[in-house]
């Protein structure tokens, strides 16, 4: 009934997302030479609280990593004063973040409908209900839970009915800010219909699979991205610091949640949850995965950005027990996605690629159970960040769509 009222009240929009605004807050980009550079940059975000846009955590910049951090319109003139006198080279990706927020929506009308543009929570969950009516042999939609604020969570499952019996779960929209991650599980699942019957590949993995299907798994921040904080990345909840909103999902699924990189500050980006699976998001999803774990062969996490297709482990450098065979597969993937455009993605475990995480999705699904189990960041590598345009939707899905397909067709090869 819930989800029934919902369909029933949208009203779709496809202005540029309202709320706080960024006007002269800037994006900087630096590549410290030495420790001393890196401490700098790391006093500059004692003094003044940067969002670091990658890496993540703080206690992960290093010589000669990328680092991207905003900053606010009073403390970027500062910060750009201190760079130079310190004689750090810098880069200012962003000089106004509310221009390049807006720059994200291409004005060309072939861009206005279809899936080469960003659509708001409403109007996803009125395409997926409409995908199960349309399709019924193909597609059929479960409602696996509820978010903090009362939103339905929902899996699209896609597979012949009749013949698929093993299954793929493949997730996107952990974080709210990474639209380009929605935009693909809704790309996927359109192509994924569209071709079946025509694309001998598609019409093989689809016979030969289920794939459930989350087109956004962290709806709350996703709408809250859309109304009130573009740049906005955990759920919704509460925390213990009444000033402080929200959990990081990814940072609470029971998989050494509160091992050594645990952050237990709730005013933190990266704030893993009072407990495992007390994000009534995560708790869902993780219900719904043992509950089908039996057909579960593989899992897929879809993020943004830097172009990469990683696999556990996060919270260990140890090597997972089949390292060899996801390093294959990831390597087979990237080249796939690759020949499309030319598009260069790094692959490796997470810990060793980007950065030691605990908590994580996939660090949990692979102790499960489940041995076949990536996470993409898709484009791009930091031009636009989390602001990449509309006019790189298709481009990228499409790419990543060749991606995720030979990890399919591998795991049909391997027999599982």
């Amino acid at each position: 009934m819930k989800l029934f009222l919902l369909l029933c009240s949208v009203a779709v929009s496809l202005s540029v997302p309202h709320g706080r605004r960024f006007d002269n807050e800037k994006l900087f980009h630096v590549t410290p030479k030495s420790n001393d550079e890196v401490q700098f940059i790391k006093y500059l975000d004692t003094t003044m609280k940067l969002d670091f846009w990658k890496p993540k955590y703080f206690h992960n910049l290093t010589p000669k990593t990328n680092i991207y951090f905003h900053a606010d319109a009073q403390q970027s003139k500062e910060i750009e004063n201190l760079l130079e006198e310190k004689g750090i080279k810098y880069r200012v990706v962003f000089h106004d973040l509310q221009e390049a927020i807006e720059n994200q929506f291409t004005k060309r009308s072939k861009y206005k409908k279809g899936f080469n543009r960003y659509r708001e929570w409403k109007e996803i969950a009125v395409w997926a209900y409409s995908v199960s009516l349309k399709y019924p042999k193909l597609a059929s939609i479960v409602q696996i839970g509820e978010t903090y604020e009362g939103r339905p969570m929902l899996v699209i499952k896609i597979g012949n009915q009749i013949s698929a019996k093993k299954g793929i779960f493949l997730d996107c929209g952990i974080h709210a800010r990474e639209w380009i991650s929605p935009a693909f599980c809704q790309w996927f699942v359109k192509e994924a219909i569209r071709t079946y019957g025509k694309d001998k590949e598609m019409t093989k993995l689809l016979n030969s699979f289920t794939f459930h299907v989350l087109p956004v798994f962290n709806v709350d921040g996703y709408v809250f991205s859309w109304t009130s904080d573009r740049l906005w990345r955990k759920n919704r909840a509460p925390t213990p610091n009444d000033k402080c909103t929200g959990t990081d999902l990814n940072r609470n699924f029971n998989a050494s949640w509160n091992g050594i990189h645990f952050d237990d500050e709730p005013c933190s980006e990266a704030y893993a949850g009072s407990a495992p699976e007390s994000a009534p998001e995560v708790k869902a999803v993780a219900s719904y995965i043992r509950e089908n774990l039996s057909a579960l062969k593989a899992y897929i996490s879809v993020h943004s950005f830097s172009q990469l297709l990683l696999y556990p482990y996060g919270y260990t450098e140890k090597e997972a027990s089949n390292h060899k065979k996801l390093d294959e597969i990831a390597k087979a993937s990237v080249e796939a996605l690759q020949r499309l455009y030319n598009t260069s993605y790094t692959y490796g475990s997470i810990a060793t690629t980007i950065y030691p995480v605990c908590g994580s999705s996939a660090d949990w699904v692979y102790d499960l159970g489940i041995k076949y189990t990536f996470v993409f960041e898709l484009r791009d590598e930091g031009r636009y960040g989390f602001l990449l345009p509309e006019h790189d939707i298709e481009p990228t899905c499409k790419e990543t769509m060749m991606a995720v397909k030979q990890i399919a067709s591998n795991l049909i090869d391997l027999d599982i």
